[in-house]
């Protein structure tokens, strides 16, 4: 176990041994209590006293499918607060492989020069200057960086909007196929790597220093289980193979909550265009993939590879998220369209939820018409193009609405809700309320609990229940992301003798007693940390809040507004001492 440190202010390197109080960690629990530590919180984001994190899971470079997940965290420069956030692809399991448990970039570089840190097979990290990669978007860099350094390495780049320090620039990681499409999207983390002076991290994939199990009969033969339990659901094992994530469109849509024109409506009218059904129909009309492998070590495969009409290659992955943010958020239902925006994005390195939110606010104030397709994608190009407005779109919805003195703006913290409104799932108003990492539909996802398609129990325009079930899904997600297993791969934790799987892999890894408690004091223990950076840095109760809107604008097509109080609100983390 060993941290790799890298100090932006001297260009030095140094391997240093993992300290007692991080055995362990993984992943966020590793960020997010290092950053609380380690990091004032009243620093400036892009300054030199931030550190940038980049910590593959604690079971990531197992034998786990579906565990190459990275957290990369930091001070965001868009919330103010601190930010985990968590991204798929190779890296994480190279990473893990070469027996780095995190990767920490420390100080700031004192000239505008960029640097790519070099990792190789056996561990050894370099600085070299990147002067001939600067100014380069994600696509050229990486094919670059193949060309100069070889296929056999894992990238993790900003593109130009992390160059110029974009509050809601994006870290993106190469996939199975080398294109980097894998977004660290949320919280500008882009920004911090550019103010770091870090173009990208060319990682070895030879790596065969991976920190063994304690004991690793019983680590995989617990591994072995879980991959079952995983191909055995029908969702994780059939569903997601088949249409990914935008088999979630239908369902939201039906249920009134996916956010339509900048939030003012909760259906969408041409959903079936944009549906899972409608994706994969086009996907394999043109000869794409609707079946892909974008993660090492993944068993799922719902990653898809979109084309054109020609069967040329547009993006990688079209997922649920971005398919709403590039469609329904701006009353856009051509489904080219919203895989150009994501590419552009993806390429430009941006988040793809907080732009599509950005253009929804300049629509809905009258800068450009809603549905406008042509229009988006002029917006997002003028973004990687550093325009003046392209600045302000790139520096996210809340300095958009700003710029046109819009009320409407949904964001928590600044940052973006997801795709799902809270007016009709209240469950997600206490999470994008509640979560330190701001408005964040993974830190807390509990629309499986509220809605009867996916078996949940809750009245989802109600406030009865939905405080303990988002408090209970941000303390369980803590962990997950700390581990390092894929958030759709968690269908292996609902089966039965599913956590004990995970509790034993964890075991058998540390050589010590792992179970439920220990489980949720991991959760409660990582919650805490970030909760206490936010306090520091100057976040109250008020923070907890969402934006007016969603108080007193009812959403069609219940009519609904947010119910839970703010005493409910303030009540989600009264964590027993």
């Amino acid at each position: 176990m060993k941290f790799l440190r890298v100090n932006m202010d001297d260009l030095s390197i140094n391997t240093e041994a993992v300290s007692k109080e991080y055995y362990g960690l993984g992943g966020r629990g590793l960020t997010s209590i290092m950053i609380n530590q380690d990091v004032p919180a009243s620093c400036d984001a892009l300054g030199a006293e931030n550190k940038l994190i980049f910590a593959p899971g604690y079971l990531s470079g197992t034998t786990l499918v579906n565990s190459s997940r990275l957290s990369i965290g930091a001070k965001s420069p868009l919330t103010g607060g601190i930010k985990e956030s968590n991204v798929g692809g190779t890296v994480a399991a190279d990473i893990a492989s070469l027996g780095i448990t995190a990767v920490i970039i420390e100080g700031k570089i004192k000239d505008d020069k960029f640097y790519i840190l070099r990792i190789d097979q056996n561990g050894q990290a370099e600085l070299l200057d990147a002067a001939a990669y600067t100014g380069l978007n994600t696509y050229d860099l990486v094919k670059k960086l193949k060309a100069d350094f070889g296929d056999k390495n894992s990238v993790t780049c900003i593109g130009t909007a992390g160059e110029m320090k974009l509050k809601t620039a994006s870290i993106q990681t190469s996939d199975f196929d080398g294109r980097p499409c894998r977004a660290a999207g949320r919280g500008g983390l882009g920004a911090v790597m550019g103010s770091k002076g870090i173009k990208a991290l060319v990682v070895s994939r030879g790596g065969k220093s991976a920190d063994e199990p304690v004991d690793n009969n019983t680590f995989n033969k617990a591994a072995k289980a879980y991959a079952k339990a995983v191909k055995a659901d029908e969702f994780s094992g059939e569903i997601l193979p088949e249409l990914g994530t935008a088999v979630l469109v239908d369902p939201i849509n039906a249920a009134g909550g996916l956010p339509s024109y900048n939030a003012t409506k909760g259906q969408f009218e041409n959903a079936d265009k944009i549906n899972g059904d409608a994706l994969a129909s086009r996907i394999k009309k043109r000869g794409g993939k609707t079946t892909h492998k974008g993660c090492a070590q993944c068993i799922i495969n719902c990653s898809n590879e979109y084309v054109d009409e020609k069967g040329r290659y547009v993006t990688s992955s079209l997922e649920y998220e971005t398919i709403w943010a590039m469609g329904p958020m701006l009353g856009n239902d051509d489904l080219d369209v919203i895989a150009t925006l994501d590419f552009l994005c993806d390429n430009i390195g941006i988040d793809t939820m907080s732009t599509g939110a950005s253009l929804a606010i300049a629509m809905d104030a009258g800068y450009k018409e809603f549905g406008d397709g042509a229009a988006a994608i002029e917006m997002v190009r003028g973004i990687g193009a550093g325009t003046e407005f392209g600045k302000i779109l790139g520096n996210g919805p809340a300095a958009v609405g700003r710029h046109f003195n819009h009320k409407r703006v949904p964001v928590v913290k600044g940052q973006s809700i997801a795709a799902y409104d809270p007016r009709a799932i209240q469950g997600m108003a206490v999470t994008y309320a509640t979560s330190p990492m701001g408005g964040d539909h993974t830190a807390g996802w509990v629309v499986d609990q509220n809605l009867a398609d996916f078996g949940g129990t809750l009245d989802p325009l109600s406030d009865k229940g939905q405080v303990d079930a988002s408090r209970d899904a941000q303390l369980h997600m803590a962990a997950v992301d700390t581990v390092g297993i894929c958030d759709f791969a968690q269908s292996g934790l609902a089966a039965e003798g599913g956590m004990e799987n995970v509790f034993s892999m964890v075991s058998s890894k540390s050589g010590k007693a792992f179970g439920e408690k220990e489980w949720a004091a991991l959760g409660s223990r990582i919650l805490k940390a970030e909760l206490d950076f936010n306090k520091k840095a100057g976040f109250t109760n008020k923070d907890d809040r969402l934006p007016e809107m969603f108080y007193k604008e009812p959403l069609p097509p219940h009519n609904t507004v947010v119910v839970v109080s703010d005493e409910q609100m303030d009540s989600t983390f009264d964590f027993e001492e």
